[in-house]
């Protein structure tokens, strides 16, 4: 399938208007990080999950109104598997969370209340995982370096990696201002670090396409510039870089508004990563190795590229 039959788009014509764009962006999502900070939720800050069941039919507001009434204030409150089944989040832990538990029992008598779990994560343990999901990102950008340096060469390499930093940035900036709108909720959980998680390597696997088609390109079209081979690369795997992100955002964008709570804050990340991931693979990552081997190896990319590179390795 094809949406478009022989493309022939200025990408590469255009990078340096998006990279200004782009700084502009990241810029106001470091400010917007350092500013406002993120909102993590108990896995890595330490607290108590109580589920529970109750039942007679009651809303979750109606529910938060009826605890706090008890002098019980859950940081959150939200449906959780079946219908009447609710998931609350307290930061207390220890002897502190069991006396939350007995007079959440006390104040939920007449709707007999059943505790399903209860789950407590110290401090401690909270800020260790905090540190290993930094490392664990880390680790993911590092590994793809190494991988595509292997696999091309160090400089495309080093425009993937700048691609990733790109979109991980622009992706928590976004996640820091829906969630002071209050739009959707996006506390940092292991849902929303697995979903990073998946934007890393979702993006290099974009970028690995239009590498791959970049170096076949080179082999084929000997004769022609560098910067003509990446335009032309880009426009050759335009209809499937669509095919394969629309695909992905129909299901993501069903469970942002069907999930529920549980899921939304994971499908939100994925979206505007895998939108952002796709934009980069296109804008940044390539131009940057072109912007590379303009100013750094001092190639002229507008000129044949071959006779250029009979001297020099790239």
């Amino acid at each position: 399938m094809q949406f478009f039959k022989k493309p022939n788009i200025n990408f590469v014509g255009k990078r340096k208007q998006f990279f200004i764009l782009s700084s502009i962006f990241i810029g106001l999502s470091i400010l917007l990080i350092f500013v406002f900070g993120f909102r993590f939720g108990i896995d890595f800050t330490g607290g108590t999950e109580i589920a529970i069941k109750v039942e007679k039919p009651i809303e979750t507001n109606q529910l938060r109104t009826l605890l706090s009434k008890n002098k019980i204030y859950p940081d959150e409150i939200k449906s959780y598997g079946e219908e009447n089944q609710f998931l609350l989040r307290l930061k207390e832990v220890g002897d502190e969370a069991n006396k939350v538990e007995t007079n959440l029992l006390t104040s939920l008598k007449d709707f007999s209340v059943q505790v399903l779990k209860k789950d407590t994560i110290g401090p401690k343990i909270g800020e260790e995982l905090r540190f290993q999901a930094l490392i664990a990102v880390l680790l993911a950008i590092i590994a793809m370096l190494i991988y595509i340096g292997l696999r091309f060469e160090f400089t495309f390499g080093i425009g993937a990696v700048v691609a990733l930093v790109h979109d991980v940035i622009f992706t928590l900036g976004m996640i820091v201002i829906f969630d002071q709108l209050g739009i959707i909720n996006l506390e940092i959980n292991q849902g929303i670090l697995a979903a990073l998680l998946t934007v890393v390597g979702y993006s290099v696997n974009d970028t690995v396409i239009i590498f791959d088609r970049i170096r076949e390109n080179r082999e084929k079209h000997k004769g022609l510039p560098l910067a003509k081979i990446a335009n032309m690369s880009i426009n050759e795997t335009l209809s499937r870089t669509i095919i394969t992100v629309l695909t992905v955002l129909i299901v993501l964008v069903v469970m942002i508004f069907f999930s529920g709570p549980v899921l939304q804050g994971f499908a939100f990340t994925m979206t505007v990563g895998i939108i952002v991931g796709t934009y980069s693979s296109i804008f940044i990552a390539t131009s940057f190795v072109l912007w590379y081997m303009k100013n750094v190896r001092k190639l002229n990319i507008e000129e044949d590229f071959s006779k250029q590179t009979a001297t020099t390795k790239v």
